[in-house]
C-alpha cells in the first residue's frame, strides 16, 4: 500500500509565497517522477510542475519563474515553492508520483489534494 499526503495549503494574499509538501509512504522500492497538478472550480486538472528522479523539472507556462519544484529523495518528499501568487493560482493542488513498490509493481499514485486560495 502506498500513500501520498500533501500539506501546506491555505489562504494567502496576492503576491505572497506558499510552500506545499507531499510525502510518500508505504511499500516503496523507488520513486521515479513526482509532480504537482491543480484543479480550479469548473476546470480540468492541469499540470503545474514535474520532476524526474535525476532532478530535471518541467513547468506549466503559467507558473514559470514563480514556482519551483524540488524533491528530497531521502524523505520521499516533493515540494512546490510558490512565489508571487495570483488569484488565478487558486485551486486544489494534488501531488502524484510514479512509484515502484517492493513487489516490483509500477503505478501512478495521487494524493488527496490541498486547497490553495489566493485572495485579498
Amino acid at each position: 500500500q502506498v500513500q501520498l499526503a500533501e500539506s501546506g495549503g491555505g489562504l494567502v494574499q496576492p503576491g505572497s509565497p506558499l510552500r506545499l509538501s507531499c510525502v510518500a509512504s508505504g511499500s516503496i522500492f523507488s520513486i521515479r517522477a513526482m509532480g504537482w497538478y491543480r484543479q480550479a472550480p469548473g476546470k480540468q486538472r492541469e499540470l503545474v510542475a514535474t520532476t524526474a528522479n535525476g532532478g530535471s523539472a518541467n513547468y506549466a507556462d503559467s507558473v514559470k519563474g514563480r514556482f519551483t519544484i524540488s524533491r528530497d529523495n531521502s524523505k520521499k518528499t516533493v515540494y512546490l515553492q510558490m512565489n508571487s501568487l495570483k488569484p488565478e493560482d487558486t485551486a486544489v493542488y494534488y501531488c502524484n508520483a510514479y512509484i515502484e513498490t517492493r513487489q516490483n509493481l509500477f503505478s501512478l499514485y495521487w494524493g488527496q489534494g490541498t486547497q490553495v486560495t489566493v485572495s485579498s
